[in-house]
């Protein structure tokens, strides 16, 4: 059957938005329609795609980015997995959700083994948990209050009583990756745990090289696994200097291609070119625990509106984005709010709003200034790819009066800026847009606990205790309407506060030719096509 336009994922994603979004009481779900379409065909032997150092794939020790996760997520299971959809059954073959979301019971497949030929258990399930609860894994949202008990029912059932109800619990337990306890039980320090048996998972694949220095990564299909037949039997990651040649001289098979590049691949029936949905995306960070006047919401009101953000999206991404809402959720998630305050160029606006501020009068180079003779200058930490970004953001917002020089480093030391708050204002791309919007708690509740991951990065600084009680209250909201208002009403406060500014989120499109392989899918809330492992798997 031929993949699916991006439109109807859509469509699908939204009818599905009740699996993964919001649960009732003692609900049920089997694995009846766990597959996901793709045409039938047979076994290709070897899919090479551009490598890179993403860390080792164990769960606590690959890079906290999505290259580095999903290698990980090819060798390591978790009791649901993300399809087309929605969540489906994997690990667990069914589940319910019991005492209005205080108890979820799942009851885990039979004959599932371990790469080590060691059978799967109830157990391994229960251990997981509860060392997931104690050491937290780099890619698991469950935290140590997260959890109250984990009760083995049988050989075949795993009980789970959480701390109170939340509506996102169900994605969180279903995506923590299960470990085995037969290795996992004497590890105390699991980040440093980097031996063979530190990749022993479930999964379909089994890691047979990794390089670290050249960014080189090998995965072979598991013989023994329990799940949907391996369509592809190895997966290479491999260093490649410029993606599009490699693919074009066949080196690579899927690459990530510009608008400007199009033309080179379409209406050629030996190539198919796929749009992604808009779940990667840029935001400008700002610091304002170090940097009070930064706490001023007329003064990030005033950057939004100095910020053209079409003319970014022509400049940086040759048009395939969407103009980022500052209501945060992007318009391809399912509770977006379309109603929110929105921030078009209008420099009028901006300079009257920094004339509010006191910032009226210009010095010799036209930058704001006070009646003390302080400027309004920023320093823009961004990561080297972003450099061209940071330079449009620097002449558009010198048209307001601000002043902006920049900073750059490599990706993992501007990650690690960000983490430690180093920076006056950050630009910070990443996927994970289109998870459940608890993840909106996450960057700007107050009960926002840190995190390895950048997508995690929450703000320091800034507190608003209306927008806390709600983000606490979708929290445990497990009426599906009733939450989706709530997530609109928290949009509502964002867009006006404007903690941060998404600035746009990528629409980019990907190329691979179908005679070699065309089993490629999208994740109901991903924008990758080769993040998933059910890319590489048969679906019915």
């Amino acid at each position: 059957m031929p993949r699916k336009h991006l439109l109807i994922i859509l469509v699908l994603v939204i009818s599905a938005s009740l699996l993964l979004f919001g649960c009732g009481s003692d609900q049920t779900r089997d694995d009846q329609n766990a597959g996901v379409a793709s045409e039938e065909q047979g076994q290709v032997d070897v899919i090479r795609l551009e490598g890179g150092d993403w860390g080792y794939p164990s769960p606590y020790a690959h890079y906290p980015r999505g290259p580095g996760g999903f290698k990980m997520a090819l060798i390591f299971d978790g009791l649901l997995e993300r399809g087309e959809k929605g969540l489906i059954p994997w690990l667990a073959e069914k589940y319910e959700i019991k005492d209005n979301g205080k108890q979820y019971l799942f009851t885990i497949r039979d004959g599932v083994k371990w790469h080590d030929g060691k059978p799967f258990t109830a157990e391994d399930v229960k251990f997981t948990f509860e060392y997931a609860s104690k050491h937290p894994m780099v890619w698991s949202d469950i935290g140590s209050d997260d959890i109250e008990k984990v009760e083995s029912v049988g050989d075949r059932q795993v009980l789970v009583t959480v701390s109170e109800p939340n509506a996102s619990m169900l994605y969180n337990l279903g995506q923590t990756r299960i470990i085995p306890k037969h290795i996992w039980e004497n590890v105390d320090h699991p980040k440093e745990f980097t031996g063979p048996e530190a990749v022993t998972g479930t999964g379909p694949y089994r890691l047979t090289d990794y390089n670290k220095e050249h960014g080189t990564y090998r995965f072979e299909a598991f013989g023994d696994f329990w799940g949907p037949v391996q369509k592809v039997k190895v997966i290479e990651f491999i260093p490649v200097s410029e993606p599009v040649l490699a693919f074009e001289k066949g080196e690579i098979d899927l690459t990530g291609v510009s608008p400007d590049v199009l033309p080179r691949f379409q209406n050629n029936p030996a190539y198919k070119v796929v749009q992604s949905p808009g779940f990667w995306g840029y935001r400008l960070l700002f610091n304002m625990g170090d940097y009070p006047v930064l706490r001023h919401k007329e003064l990030r009101q005033a950057i939004s509106y100095a910020i053209d953000a079409q003319e970014l999206i022509n400049k940086v991404e040759r048009g395939a984005a969407v103009p980022g809402s500052a209501g945060i959720l992007p318009p391809d998630h399912v509770m977006y709010n379309s109603n929110v305050k929105q921030y078009n160029l209008n420099l009028k606006k901006a300079k009257d709003l920094l004339a509010r501020l006191g910032y009226d009068r210009l010095d010799e180079k036209g930058i704001c200034q006070n009646k003390d003779g302080k400027k309004l200058s920023f320093t823009l930490s961004v990561p080297d790819r972003a450099v061209r970004m940071a330079e449009v953001l620097q002449e558009q917002l010198a048209k307001a009066g601000i002043e902006i020089k920049v900073q750059s480093a490599d990706t993992k030391t501007h990650d690690a800026r960000v983490r430690n708050n180093e920076y006056q204002l950050a630009v910070l791309g990443h996927g994970g847009w289109g998870n459940d919007p608890d993840y909106l708690r996450e960057r700007f509740g107050g009960l926002f606990k840190g995190g390895i991951s950048p997508s995690a990065s929450g703000l320091q600084g800034y507190n608003n205790q209306e927008l806390n009680d709600l983000l606490e209250k979708q929290c445990l909201e497990m009426d599906e309407q009733k939450r989706k208002q709530l997530i609109f009403k928290i949009q509502e406060i964002l867009a006006e506060d404007v903690p941060e500014i998404p600035l746009y989120y990528t629409t980019g499109y990907s190329v691979y030719r179908p005679d070699k392989y065309d089993g490629w899918m999208f994740m109901f809330d991903h924008h990758s096509l080769t993040h998933s492992k059910l890319s590489y798997l048969e679906r019915d």
